[in-house]
């Protein structure tokens, strides 16, 4: 099902403008984010054909079906909380009969974990960006060679080094474990049968060989097998996140020169004050009173270490206000469930 088909078909019951828009939050560059719920034809729902979510090809529009949103809700979902408490002037779409989801309130103190779940979440991702841009992974791959070394003199050099001393071909070496020794390995040289160090360079792991009875190695070398696999998984998920990655926010992030993504630090303080929020007043203010100093964050006008030093704190002053709200401990089931019962029913009558 598509978007055309939910609205040629009359099924949305909620919609609203979401994101930026909705917190107050939005620039000139913001895109529109538009989120709604459906209810699903009888047919739909009954049958093979259910769908509990329908998109666009960038998730800028996303609605969900009615079971689908109250499960989220029951879960203290942030994005589906800010979409029920929407502001007024956000609402698009407003059937009567979803007005007894929003008119009701669903808050608990499991949003103490749902919110600032989501907010650490985001702190993680910002350290992941701190870390891609400080430690900028060549494009060149480096092979299994380069985490190969040789004892020599009375010190280790890297094993390509060491083949160019000697005037040797890695392809005519030879390898045998030396037992005890973790990934140490006897080197040998002058066998016509002999496989190489390694068959290709972006092996996995270094190539054994039958080494002729009373042959001595020329050379001890050791292969830091854990380093190379821990280089190939940087190296891959660098080069991941370089295709991946939104240009623009990349080169903000450069231009701001704080060397963190200053939109997910951003919605990390949102989420964090509207955790606090909830715990202390018992409600959602999805539009924001902190706009400004929001957008401060935004702009790159804090330091890295600043912003999570505040966030640290936060989390232990949220800590003590769930401690001490009124809050139910989650959302009443029961009556999510005798809603989500009736507007179905009430709703499939007239459709």
């Amino acid at each position: 099902m598509t978007i055309a088909e939910l609205k040629q078909k009359d099924i949305i019951v909620y919609e609203c403008l979401s994101g930026s828009h909705a917190y107050g939050l939005a620039t000139p560059a913001s895109d529109v984010d538009i989120k709604g719920v459906f209810v699903l034809p009888r047919n739909d729902y009954y049958g093979l054909n259910y769908i509990d979510q329908v998109s666009d090809e960038t998730n800028d529009i996303i609605y969900y079906e009615l079971k689908r949103f109250v499960e989220l809700l029951s879960r203290s979902n942030p994005n589906i909380l800010e979409l029920l408490y929407s502001p007024e002037d956000c609402i698009r779409v407003m059937h009567p009969l979803f007005e007894q989801l929003r008119s009701q309130n669903f808050l608990s103190k499991q949003c103490k974990d749902s919110f600032g779940g989501y907010a650490m979440t985001q702190v993680r991702k910002a350290k992941g960006l701190n870390k891609k841009i400080l430690n900028p992974v060549e494009k060149e791959r480096k092979g299994m060679l380069d985490f190969c070394y040789v004892a020599y003199e009375q010190g280790s050099i890297p094993v390509k080094e060491y083949l160019s001393l000697k005037g040797l071909r890695q392809e005519d070496c030879g390898l045998a474990r030396i037992p005890h020794m973790h990934e140490v390995f006897g080197l040998y040289h002058g066998d016509d049968d002999f496989k190489g160090i390694t068959r290709k360079e972006n092996a996995n792991d270094v190539t054994l060989s039958s080494i002729p009875k009373g042959l001595q190695p020329t050379a001890i070398m050791s292969f830091n097998k854990s380093g190379y696999s821990s280089y190939c998984k940087e190296y891959k998920e660098y080069w991941e996140w370089v295709e991946k990655r939104n240009d623009n926010r990349y080169h903000n992030t450069i231009q701001h020169g704080k060397n963190y993504d200053a939109k997910n630090m951003m919605h990390t303080f949102r989420l964090l004050n509207m955790c606090e929020e909830i715990g202390r007043y018992g409600e959602l203010k999805v539009k924001r009173e902190d706009r400004e100093y929001l957008l401060k964050i935004k702009k790159g006008e804090f330091q890295y270490d600043d912003l999570l030093q505040i966030a640290n704190e936060k989390i232990t002053e949220i800590d003590t206000v769930y401690q001490d709200s009124d809050l139910p401990d989650k959302p009443d089931l029961d009556e999510l469930n005798k809603i989500l019962v009736k507007i179905r029913k009430d709703f499939l009558k007239t459709y």
